[in-house]
């Protein structure tokens, strides 16, 4: 857990140099394996080397040693940010995103940068123009995505925890699949300055982690306005958590995933005397329907910029197929006779879903249900593209509704992990963590 790991750097008893060390070490060795990291930070040990003297002269920070993984979407100055793709290969940031300003702010200190799907186009970490990424709690299985790199990493050791990026689902996914805890915050509560977004509406960064209270750490860092990112805010956030009137939605879902998830509800219930209702959300089979349209426009639109003049190559004469789908699909939703019409359409769907959970909350404190409806598939198994997108029908919710949610282990079918997600109305992301805590046992 971070908040020990700090204690012990802080204390002598173990060096940030060592810490940083010893993960760099560890990815050397394992990483062909796993293939969770794209990119080293070659001068993380020195890094650390500095963060040590910080600490010695009594001005080290909340984070002072801890290594970071960030997903290949998220600028660090110096290293290499190629969203898993040939279009930027090589590129190198000029930059720090806000997020990572903030944490190196903190004396946290970035160990490299993470596999994921390409251009975060992706639910399973297969569309990775370097090779897929694997899970490490299921090897023979997809880790899911599109921060697959960044769960991995989380659950392979390589890091005291990772920053991901959340469209709908690209944190909660992977996080439910490699058995971690991975937090998307309230639309807005972190900024997006430095991400490549994939969808301007829906994007949000979030951490990973080994437990919630690391993602409560993380989170407490890297959260609010932020005036590079217009819709940044801050949020009066309330952390008291009192009597909890749980919201449990009928919602289609594997069987057992659903039998876990409803004893976890009640054991942690019986627990703290608090109750669960059934709560009836009437849209949210329009969930998928809504998400992409939206999705498929805005990314057409923001990879404009990737045209090989500036930097890189051109996107559409090396991008892998699902990109391929994606602009092609945007591009042809976007043509003028049109209109706008479906994209607008989708808006106002999304309205309807927002207006829709906000109603919900005012009767519920949270409302837990999977994080993804099934198992994940065995790594090269063959799927339809609809059933790739169904991987994301429980979390895109929160993404459309603009709220916070959060993947917790719940335990495992065969073995393989399954996620619990909590969410929360828009701007309670505390409150979510203080209920997400007594879940993660």
């Amino acid at each position: 857990m971070i908040k020990e790991k700090v204690k012990l750097i802080k204390s002598g008893k173990l060096t940030a140099e060592q810490n940083i060390k010893n993960y760099i070490s560890k990815i050397k060795k394992k990483n062909s394996q796993l293939n969770c990291i794209l990119h080293i930070n070659e001068k993380a040990v020195s890094q650390a080397r500095e963060v040590d003297k910080k600490i010695k002269s009594g001005c080290a920070g909340r984070l002072a040693g801890i290594g970071l993984i960030v997903k290949s979407n998220i600028n660090v100055k110096g290293l290499i940010c190629d969203c898993a793709s040939k279009t930027l290969k090589n590129y190198i940031s000029t930059y720090n995103a806000t997020v990572i300003e903030k944490l190196l702010k903190e004396d946290a200190i970035v160990l490299g940068m993470a596999n994921m799907d390409e251009f975060a186009c992706g639910s399973s970490g297969e569309t990775s123009a370097f090779g897929i990424c694997k899970n490490p709690s299921a090897l023979d299985r997809i880790p899911g995505g599109s921060s697959s790199g960044s769960a991995a990493s989380v659950v392979a050791g390589f890091c005291d925890f990772a920053l991901g990026s959340d469209t709908g689902g690209s944190i909660r996914n992977p996080a439910s699949h490699c058995g971690v805890v991975g937090m998307k915050p309230s639309y807005g509560a972190v900024s997006r300055y430095g991400l490549i977004d994939l969808s301007m509406s829906l994007d949000q960064i979030g951490p990973l982690g080994s437990c919630v209270e690391d993602c409560e750490i993380i989170y407490s860092v890297i959260k609010g306005k932020d005036e590079n990112d217009s819709i940044s805010r801050n949020f009066d956030e309330k952390k008291k958590i009192g009597k909890i009137v749980i919201g449990v939605p009928k919602i289609s879902a594997d069987k057992q995933i659903w039998g876990l998830i409803r004893n976890k509800i009640k054991e942690v219930c019986e627990k703290n005397k608090w109750s669960f209702k059934d709560v009836e959300l009437k849209y949210i089979d329009l969930g998928i329907q809504t998400y992409y349209p939206i999705v498929y426009v805005e990314f057409f639109s923001g990879t404009r910029k990737f045209d090989g003049r500036m930097y890189g190559f051109k996107i559409e004469d090396v991008c892998g197929a699902e990109v391929l789908r994606r602009i092609l699909g945007g591009s042809e939703i976007s043509k003028a006779e049109f209109a706008g019409k479906y994209y607008r359409k989708a808006l106002k769907a999304k309205k309807i879903i927002e207006k829709e959970f906000a109603n919900a909350f005012k009767k519920f404190d949270v409302i837990i249900m999977p994080t993804v409806p099934k198992l994940p598939h065995k790594l090269g198994q063959k799927i339809s593209v609809e059933e790739m997108y169904n991987y994301d029908s429980l979390s895109v919710l929160a993404n459309l509704a603009e709220i916070p949610a959060i993947s917790i282990p719940a335990g495992k079918i065969d073995g393989v992990p399954v996620g619990l997600q909590i969410l929360c109305a828009r701007g309670d992301d505390d409150k979510m963590l203080g209920v997400g805590k007594r879940f993660d046992i």
